[in-house]
């Protein structure tokens, strides 16, 4: 989720930050403006009633939830299944399995954010990566400083109807004007229009995504339900007794 990222970099501690703010959308099938879909008449006057309309409230993970989809590095032309369940503030990212090229596995458990790499493409180092004091409530806090793009349909079947967010970081920190910057990170998220809760398609783009060429990576779902689901920390990343 975001939390994505902390496998892929060898700056552990920027990731930190990158982390809370990067979870995102789908490749081909693809967000379209609501308003695309009709008479030119009727797609300005749907663009002047979404800009009348108040911004949503930003996306928010809930604590418990369960969904199915897939996850997507199209430059590999690798898609391989994806689940995505929370329980008790707790939540866990599983990418791909042992059949697949791709098998990885993040989580937020007890307050500390864990990556644990099974199989890519060229790797061949697979420690369970630890950032300590990071929780769910970290998360959210850095969602609520994405910025609306707007209403979208995201064409498939069937159809939702979504907000999209950006969420974004660039290094250093500087007021406007003329200064060096770096864009260590980008998401955009899709979140049902109805449930800023609900989850259906992510994209991040980054330094978080370094195992990966093209530096991008994506998230679609199927399905998400607002029921517990399952959190299991791997043996590799239980701390030795």
């Amino acid at each position: 989720m975001g939390w994505n990222g902390v496998r892929r970099t060898a700056a552990p501690t920027a990731l930190a930050a990158v982390v809370a703010l990067v979870l995102a959308a789908s490749p081909s099938a693809g967000a379209v403006p609501r308003a695309g879909t009709v008479s030119a008449a009727s797609a300005a006057a749907e663009v002047a009633r979404q800009d009348a309309s108040p911004t949503p409230p930003p996306p928010r993970l809930p604590r418990d939830f369960r969904g199915k989809g897939k996850w997507i590095v199209r430059d590999l032309d690798i898609t391989v299944p994806f689940t995505w369940e929370g329980r008790n503030g707790d939540s866990q990212m599983t990418a791909g399995g042992p059949q697949y090229p791709i098998w990885f596995t993040n989580l937020i458990y007890h307050g500390t954010l864990y990556t644990l790499t099974y199989k890519w493409p060229g790797l061949n180092e697979h420690p369970c990566s630890r950032i300590p004091g990071f929780t769910l409530e970290d998360l959210n806090r850095g969602f609520e400083g994405a910025r609306f793009v707007g209403r979208e349909t995201l064409r498939r079947t069937p159809q939702r109807h979504v907000n999209h967010w950006r969420v974004g970081v660039v290094l250093p920190q500087l007021p406007p004007g003329n200064y060096p910057r770096l864009p260590l990170a980008l998401g955009d998220i899709y979140v049902d229009e109805n449930n800023r809760g609900t989850f259906w398609q992510v994209l991040q783009f980054g330094v978080q995504n370094l195992y990966d060429p093209e530096l991008d990576e994506w998230l679609v779902m199927d399905t998400f339900e607002h029921r517990p689901g399952t959190v299991t920390l791997p043996a590799r990343c239980k701390p030795p007794h």
